[in-house]
């Protein structure tokens, strides 16, 4: 089994233009939740005492935070200008959790910028964060 240290990560969000544009180095977390409901089946004379389910719908978000950069300012701001301007519908992601190297696991898809967060503290770094909820299907495939 080979482990990946999380230093490696590589997220790619495109821009107001549409196109992909690398932030890992901005970014110190990228989480990806995913997570499908249920639909409880369970009925009166139901054998045993637990209840059933079905598979529902899918659902992800990804999380982001990092140090301030006007570079990534302007980035997460024109995202969410074109999307409140209508210009955009939504954004392509690609997220390597292990990396860009050809051959390891990438997840992409579409997704809405719904938050984007600066931070000042008096006695710290400037920073931000950012929640993408992701339309559609999330497609685990391989870097080229």
């Amino acid at each position: 089994m080979a482990f990946r240290h999380g230093k490696n990560a590589v997220l790619k969000l495109d821009n107001s233009a549409g196109t992909l544009v690398d932030l890992s180095a901005y970014l110190d977390e990228i989480s990806m939740p995913r997570s499908i409901e249920t639909g409880e089946t369970t009925t009166f004379g139901s054998t045993g005492s637990a209840k059933t389910y079905i598979t529902g719908l899918s659902d992800a978000t990804v999380s982001l935070a990092g140090k301030f950069d006007s570079t990534a300012d302007a980035h997460f701001s024109g995202i969410l200008s074109a999307l409140l301007a209508g210009t955009i519908d939504s954004v392509s992601f690609e997220y390597g959790k292990e990396g860009s190297t050809a051959g390891r696991v990438k997840y992409s898809g579409e997704a809405l910028l719904t938050s984007y967060e600066v931070s000042s503290p008096v006695a710290d770094v400037v920073t931000f964060s950012a929640e993408l909820q992701v339309t559609g299907a999330v497609t685990r495939g391989t870097c080229s």
